[in-house]
This record gives structure tokens, sequence and C-alpha cells, in this order.
């Protein structure tokens, strides 16, 4: 009788193992996640040099684990079962009070913040004429501390300001978000509860502290039409935490009651558009790329402002994508921004002002993206 279960045993686990690598072989390869909103691994290539450095068999692990046969509906079990034991937490994602989400955010490199700090105040040094300026934004872990899961254990971001702010106040002018971004009671999310950026109010509100440290009057609330361009949003902390319980978000948008005309031009893909929101996105599951199409190394916006209209001719905008959805406003006080994302652009910052002849900079990033965003040492050249 034992012999019987321990055949049975071991030809279940030869059959499945079999079907498994059946599955691997024969469903097709997917480049992308749209669940994730990831590129997924390629084939790795069989070379000497992969296979010496190692690279070959990192490579093809990853790519058996983001091709494993119904990966998605394993990922979703996994996810229904922690729910099952009323755990919190899943990848990294707690799951808060309100339908919030947070991303665990720990304590940061301090030796790191220090060359990030020093890399801008470089770019500073290598620019001594131009206005630079920085824009740091928490995260809602930040904001919301108070609507996170009983017992779960964050690293203050206000700290993190405050030390970031020590290092650069003297060279860089730096906004904090901590300043500004201010649950009130109006009932409106400064950040979205199942993704990591802020939303559109949010970045409302970091608009128009940034346009009155420039001299600049920002536009009030009521000069918009502000309209829901979507309510089915689920953004990176739902991707991650796969919490089947959250709710959707909607995304707003700010359409200023007189219009300004912009051009967008993509530097990537050499490609000029008239307008910079792209509506394909909201069919997609990454729905905060509707605005300018997602991410891209260059953008140039050109906006027909009417003479007297310009606060400023010319802006540099060095970011990650919290300035996505910020930049709509700017086109309303500035005739030339230059976007940047520092992740993917690989050229001198200090030429790229000097070739352009652009004498004002905003640096615009969020806490989680900054403390770990080695691009940042670029800055320095």
């Amino acid at each position: 009788m034992n012999k019987t279960i321990d055949r049975l045993y071991v030809w279940g686990f030869l059959t499945l193992l079999g079907a498994m690598s059946l599955f691997f072989f024969m469903l097709p390869n997917e480049t992308f996640s749209e669940n994730e909103n990831r590129s997924l691994q390629e084939a790795p290539k069989l070379t000497w040099d992969n296979v010496w450095s190692k690279r070959f068999a990192d490579e093809a692990e990853l790519y058996v684990t983001d091709h494993f046969p119904f990966r998605p509906s394993w990922i979703a079990a996994k996810s229904v079962m922690e729910q099952l034991r009323l755990q919190k937490e899943n990848n990294g994602i707690y799951y808060g009070k309100d339908g919030f989400l947070f991303e665990k955010f720990g304590e940061p490199d301090y030796a790191e913040l220090e060359e990030y700090t020093d890399a801008m105040k470089q770019l500073a040094a290598n620019r001594p004429g131009a206005d630079i300026r920085f824009l740091l934004s928490p995260n809602s872990v930040g904001i919301y501390p108070e609507k996170l899961p009983w017992l779960a254990t964050v690293y203050p971001q206000r700290q993190v300001h405050q030390y970031i702010e020590e290092k650069v106040r003297d060279q860089i002018g730096f906004l904090n978000g901590f300043d500004f971004l201010k649950p009130d009671d109006s009932g409106k999310d400064l950040f979205y509860r199942t993704d990591h950026h802020w939303t559109t109010y949010g970045a409302y509100l970091a608009y128009r502290a940034y346009a009155e440290t420039m001299g600049w009057e920002p536009l009030a609330e009521d000069a918009f039409n502000i309209r829901t361009v979507t309510d089915s949003f689920l953004g990176s902390y739902h991707t991650r935490g796969q919490f089947g319980t959250a709710q959707p978000d909607s995304v707003q948008v700010y359409e200023p009651k007189q219009p300004v005309e912009t051009e967008m031009y993509i530097a990537d893909t050499d490609e000029t558009r008239n307008r910079i929101y792209d509506d394909s996105f909201l069919e997609k599951k990454d729905k905060y790329s509707y605005f300018q199409g997602g991410v891209h190394a260059l953008v140039i916006l050109k906006s027909r402002l009417a003479a007297g209209q310009a606060d400023l001719e010319k802006l540099l905008l060095i970011k990650d994508s919290y300035a996505h959805s910020m930049v709509p406003f700017l086109t309303n006080h500035v005739r030339e921004i230059h976007m940047i994302d520092i992740r993917y652009y690989n050229g001198s910052i200090s030429d790229y002002m000097e070739q352009n002849g652009i004498d004002n900079a905003l640096l615009l990033f969020n806490t989680s993206t900054f403390v770990e965003e080695r691009g940042l040492l670029k800055l320095k050249y």
C-alpha cells in the first residue's frame, strides 16, 4: 500500500513537472506584463562572455521566473492566501486604512544621500549664474502615516527631507513638499490610493508653491475645467500588492479655461505631437502615462504664450515621473520647457543648459525615487 502511494506521488510529481515544462515551451512569450506594468526578461544570449561573467545564469533565472506558465494566476493566488491570513503586507506594500496602499520605506543610506546632494551642489557650481531649485515631494506613506496598518513601521520621510534641506539650502532653493502637501477638509486626495504618484490636485499644489517662489501669480483652481478622464486606475502599489479588494482611483485633468497651445517634441523617437496628453493609455494598465505618454529621456515643450503672458522663456526640468502631472500647469507660464529624466539621459546637464541658453532649472523628485537614484550623480558633469 505504501509503495503504491509513493509511486502515485512520484508519477504525479513527474507528470506535473513535464506538463509545466511543456507549457513553458509551448505558450507564447510576452515581452510586456500589462498587469505588472513592466518589460519582461528577454531570452538570455549564450556567449562565452555571458557565461564567464555569470550574466547568462542570472538572466536565465529571471527569464524562467518572468515566463513561468500561468504566472499572473500564481501571483494572484499568493495574494489571496496572504489576505486570508489577514496579512496587511504583500511584496513590500501595506494595505492601510481608507483603501490606501503604501510602500514600505526604510532608513536610507545617508552616505549615498550626501553623494546625491553633493552632485546637485556641483551642478549649481558649474552654472554659477543659473537659478536652480529643488522640489522634493514625500510619498503617501510620509503624508498619511496614521493610515498605516497596526504595527507597520516606516522610517519618517520628514527626517530625510530635513537632512537634504540642510545639505543644499545654501546653494539651491529647496521646496519641501511637507510644507504645501497637507491634508485639509476639502476631501481631495493628495496621492492616489493605489499608486505611488501624487494626484493632479497634489501636482496643482506643488505647481502653486513653485510659482509663488518664482514670483509668478499661479492660476486659481477655478481658472481650470477639472475633468475626470478615468475612474478605473489601479496603479503601481496595486500591481505589487495584488490586494483584490482595493478600489480603483480616478484620474483628473485640469484644463485651463483660457487654453494654451503646446507642442511636444520627444527626442527619443524624434517625434512631435500637438498635445501633451495620450488618451491611448486610458485603455491600459498604466493610466498615469496619460500625462505625456509616459517616460522619455528628453522632451521639449513649446507653448504659444501671448506677449507679456510668459513669466519665463526657458526652464530645464530634471525630474522623475511626478513631474508629468505638474508640467501642464507650468506651460501657462513658460514658453519652452526642457524635461530631462536623469535615469535615461546620459549627456552633460551643464553643457545642455549652456548650449540651449537655459538659466533656470527645477529638480523635481519624490522621496522614494531620490534616495535610491544613482543617476543623480550625472548632475556633476
